[in-house]
């Protein structure tokens, strides 16, 4: 397991956002907006361990299931920008921060969902499910944290830092 940094000292660790990246081949393929994804920009002191995660969760999970389960979709890792709703930048801001199927994974939404007045439940995040617990044992064997597991949203997000 890598010893990655609080979200606090990312800067120290990472350095400058925009800088020490590299590219990421994914071990198994993976689609961003519907197109391939051929490399993934994501800081170096991450990437291996980020492989490694990725390579187990080929082995977890076959292409017919990695790509229900929404684990071949990628939404992004490096995007310099501040957290969702903060001024402190966003752990994508250091390409330390990977997002998978945001469509069924909404910032919002927590794993209990929106039970409607029919007594329907929805809004229930994809990756949630127990059917991706291995893929999030997959991230957690390598150091990286899931707000999803750890703070019950933004279940789309795994970063290498620690809360």
């Amino acid at each position: 397991m890598a010893p990655f940094p609080v979200q606090a000292d990312c800067r120290r660790f990472y350095g400058a956002p925009g800088t020490n990246h590299v590219r990421l081949v994914p071990p198994y393929e993976m689609t961003y907006e519907g197109k391939p994804v051929k490399s993934i920009a994501i800081n170096k002191k991450c990437a291996d361990s980020a492989f490694r995660a990725l390579t187990q969760i080929a082995k977890e999970y076959n292409a017919n299931d990695r790509k229900a389960l929404g684990l071949s979709i990628y939404a992004g890792c490096f995007n310099n920008r501040p957290m969702r709703g903060g001024t402190q930048l966003s752990m994508h801001a250091y390409a330390c921060a990977i997002d998978f199927d945001p469509a069924r994974n909404q910032l919002k939404w927590g794993k209990e969902g929106t039970k409607l007045a029919n007594g329907k439940l929805v809004n229930v995040p994809r990756l949630s499910l127990p059917d991706c617990v291995a893929f999030w044992k997959a991230w957690e064997a390598e150091g990286w944290l899931s707000l999803g597991r750890t703070r019950n949203f933004d279940w789309m997000h795994v970063q290498a830092a620690r809360l």
